[in-house]
């Protein structure tokens, strides 16, 4: 029953930067200042990152709670803070984002959420490898993002 529990709490940690987003995600006035912003062809529809960003928080929880569990001799602690140093700055860009409009502060935001997703998984990788494989398809996202917010910084 600890496990379960253990499950629960690693999800909900895991979704809280969605939950926190979803706070200044496109509505009202900052969905008019979105959609006037000139954006790459390549971004997607709203309706994917609706699809694409639950899934991502789970496989992070699922990562998360591999981490609470494991019998590993490695001290967790490091994996922790940098598993809550994502969090916040996965909220954090967007807010500063979506909530503040501040396109270049969060492209530098996401640079650095960048390096400590990366930091994070090679912290994962000594305490489980299936923790560091779930948080793959997190990274490549991110790198997408990244993509897209150049780009609005470029053409705007």
């Amino acid at each position: 029953m600890k496990k379960f529990w253990l499950f629960v709490l690693a999800i909900v940690i895991s979704f809280l930067p969605g939950i926190i987003g979803m706070l200044f995600s496109p509505s009202g006035m900052s969905d008019v200042w979105y959609n006037m912003l000139n954006k790459s062809v390549l971004t997607p529809n709203g309706w994917v990152f609706a699809v694409v960003w639950p899934i991502l928080y789970l496989l992070l929880g699922i990562a998360l709670y591999l981490i609470f569990v494991d019998k590993t001799r490695y001290s967790k602690a490091k994996a922790y803070c940098l598993f809550f140093v994502n969090i916040v700055l996965n909220a954090l860009w967007s807010y500063t984002f979506f909530g503040l409009h501040l396109i270049g502060v969060s492209l530098i935001v996401l640079i650095a959420l960048i390096g400590f997703t990366i930091w994070m998984m090679r912290a994962f990788k000594q305490i489980s490898h299936a923790a560091y494989w779930l948080i793959w398809p997190y990274l490549v996202w991110l790198f997408f993002a990244l993509y897209l917010n150049g780009a609005i910084s470029l053409l705007n």
